[in-house]
């Protein structure tokens, strides 16, 4: 038999003899891939400026230090606590442990003094780090951590900028080697759960890998070409590929075991499975595409670098399963199936299975049932009144506490202040009189400002504030810094510091939220009517999908604080989740319906609801537990972010398979009927339409 597409694609994949070039060529792309791969986890960039939108105030501001001396400097903070006072056996080992740091390589300027708290706890001194160069940098604060110890139970941390940066570069550096293999061993341990073979599941696994290959070295070059990528986009990447592609194998290859009953040649029924799953494969995977490059408008350049990130590695991933896949399973006989191996002649289980049974239930009764599922969504729903998604403190960032966030603490106890957080305020040196006598009248500094540094015209003005550089008493004072210094004439005054960079994130990125959230559900919208050719089925598939979404970050967010016991969430963190949970339910609902629109051509519509079902359920179930498994394993490393985020999707992808995919949408559809495919010939009946015409994957003799 000829296929009525004729996709060239579709014949050079799974052709006896160039299948193997197909093959050949994914082993070159493998091979020249993996070099350029390696080196992604060092492009990264996780500095907090990094993350900042270019026009924010904060973001100017470290602009104007760069023309300063000491544009690339982090301070580390030792600090030294002993509950019951600082010895003078303390001062002598805090003095030679200060000698020795001074001489550490990669120290920029003069270490200060030893300074002691007014109850006399603690003490502390000031190491300045050369940051110009991330690798020397890291190097740096080893070298000082390695000449400070504790003499006689005397506590001695190190924080500051230099030493909260470095704990978060040692987290994302070692994030990408526990987080792929525990990505892989899931998705292995889930495809041999589903495939129930001892073989069949490393061809996928093979697939998913050589899609992250390629897409590693893509994002790679995205960096080099100036794109911020960081640790979060990079471990989301490595999730995505796997999860996803693994998703789109499951469908090709379940219809592809559908299509080894109905053909002898395994080349022909692998060519009419990539001719009938491969329009959903590339209609769900486009729709995750174009959702996530829609982060693109997104002022927080971490969430915008997220977008492209997570689009080629879709991208590669559906390069990989469309092709590469196939190849190999055509290349490989039917025995691979083994111990379930499909005979041609015999007739498939799906429709007679559980799913069969569920469609039928769901069929009998769908009113009740859909009611009664938006009603349990609803109620999860009101979990969103515990969330606060207002942005993390430095504290709150680690699932533990780290050395620098120890330090944070002991420096709060004892100095009372953000000492190596300044508020900074960058000024025409002109109006440097008349920007300190503004400084000096805000109420929350600490001590006298300073002028820290002179250079093209500019002056940089260092307040301490008296309260922790993340609380949100800092940053009321960071806002009074701005109101009092932006009306001096001719200052052209900005204000700046970490305080300033923590709020002008959180601002930004609920801008993100009000402007990304919407533009997102217009683009699905209209690839759902595209594709379904209809106005209300994709009505109401977006309409679950958003309903889910909240059902989701609602009991998410009161499992975050109720159950994981954090305080709150990043601020970025219902937008990235609107993205997966969004994008990913409607693949799954695309899977349905467009196998629903498929039996509607042969079938009155509520019957095709019912054998789309029946047909899909078992593969979409498969497909959304891989999924959560691999965003779940985001919840065992130790930034908050990744474990809310990682939990948050595993959670609503299982609820949008188990219950929206498999109940509420089949039952609202068949609630509807045939107007669902309104405003096509399909409303009126498949009588309405010629299948040749309308089923763009029918076969002819």
């Amino acid at each position: 038999m000829r296929i009525a597409l004729g996709s060239r694609i579709s014949h050079a994949c799974t052709g006896r003899r160039s299948k193997w070039v197909v093959i050949a060529l994914w082993i070159v792309i493998f091979i020249v891939s993996a070099p350029l791969a390696s080196k992604l986890t060092g492009a990264q960039n996780n500095d907090a400026g990094s993350y900042l939108p270019k026009s924010a105030e904060s973001t100017k501001v470290l602009d104007a230090q760069k023309n300063f001396a000491d544009a690339d400097v982090l301070d580390a903070v030792v600090v030294y606590e002993r509950s019951s006072g600082v010895t003078p056996a303390d001062e002598a080992a805090i003095s030679a442990q200060r000698a020795a740091a001074s001489k550490v390589s990669g120290i920029k300027g003069k270490v200060t003094e030893v300074q002691k708290s007014n109850d006399g706890k603690a003490a502390a001194f000031l190491v300045p780090v050369d940051a110009k160069d991330s690798v020397k940098f890291i190097d740096t604060v080893k070298a000082v951590r390695a000449q400070l110890y504790s003499v006689d139970g005397m506590s001695v941390h190190l924080t500051g900028p230099a030493g909260v940066q470095s704990d978060s570069n040692d987290v994302f550096s070692d994030i990408d080697g526990k987080l792929l293999y525990a990505t892989v061993l899931v998705v292995v341990l889930v495809l041999l759960l589903t495939y129930r073979s001892p073989v069949l599941w490393l061809i996928p696994v093979l697939g998913a890998a050589a899609a992250l290959e390629l897409a590693q070295a893509v994002v790679y070059g995205l960096a080099k070409s100036g794109m911020t990528v960081n640790g979060l986009s990079a471990g989301i990447l490595l999730v995505l590929v796997f999860g996803a592609g693994t998703d789109y194998a499951l469908l090709l290859v379940a219809r592809y075991r559908e299509e080894l009953h109905n053909h002898e040649d395994k080349h022909e029924a692998m060519a009419f499975a990539l001719h009938r799953a491969g329009p959903a494969i590339v209609a769900s995977s486009s729709t995750v595409i174009v959702s996530l490059l829609c982060l693109l408008v997104c002022q927080m350049q971490s969430t915008r670098g997220l977008g492209p990130v997570g689009a080629v590695g879709i991208l590669c991933a559906v390069a990989a399963m469309t092709t590469f896949l196939p190849a190999l399973l055509v290349a490989v006989p039917r025995k691979v199936f083994w111990p379930f191996v499909p005979r041609f002649g015999t007739p498939t289980r799906e429709e007679s299975g559980p799913w069969g049974r569920v469609a039928t239930r769901v069929s009998r009764r769908p009113r009740p049932i859909w009611v009664s599922g938006a009603v349990v969504l609803g109620v999860l729903c009101v979990g969103l009144l515990t969330l606060n998604a207002h942005g993390l403190s430095d504290k709150d960032q680690f699932v533990g506490k780290p050395d620098s966030i120890k330090g944070e603490a002991v420096m709060a106890a004892h100095f009372g202040g953000a000492t190596a957080s300044p508020a900074v305020v960058i000024a025409n040196e002109s109006s440097a009189d008349a920007v300190m006598a503004a400084v000096e009248k805000v109420p929350g500094l600490q001590g006298k400002p300073q002028v820290t540094e002179r250079a093209a015209g500019r002056v940089e003005i260092d307040a301490d504030l008296a309260s922790p550089a993340d609380s949100s008493t800092a940053k009321h004072t960071v806002l009074a810094l701005r109101a009092a210094v932006h009306p001096v004439s001719g200052a052209d005054a900005m204000v700046g510091g970490a305080t300033a960079v923590n709020y002008d994130s959180q601002q930004a990125s609920a801008a993100d939220n009000r402007l990304v959230m919407p533009i997102v559900l217009a683009v699905v919208l209209i690839i759902l009517v595209l594709l379904l050719r209809s106005v209300v089925a994709p009505l109401l598939l977006v309409a679950s999908v958003v309903l889910s979404f909240f059902a989701a970050l609602g009991a998410s967010a009161f499992a975050w604080r109720h159950i994981f016991g954090f305080p709150g969430a990043d601020a970025s963190a219902p937008l990235y989740l609107f993205i997966f949970l969004v994008a990913l339910g409607i693949d799954y609902n695309i899977f349905l319906m467009s196998r629903v629109r498929e039996e509607s051509l042969r079938f009155p519509t509520r019957e095709a609801i019912r054998k789309g079902v029946a047909v899909t359920g078992g593969v979409i179930t498969s497909a959304g537990i891989v999924l959560a498994a691999t965003f779940s394993v985001l919840a065992v490393l130790p930034l908050v972010t990744l474990v809310e985020v990682g939990s948050a999707v595993a959670f609503g992808v299982l609820l949008d398979t188990f219950i929206i995919r498999s109940i509420v949408v089949p039952a609202a559809a068949h609630d509807i009927g045939a107007p669902i495919w309104w405003p096509s010939a399909l409303a009126r009946g498949p009588r309405a339409v010629e299948p040749a015409k309308e089923d763009a994957f029918a076969a002819e003799p």
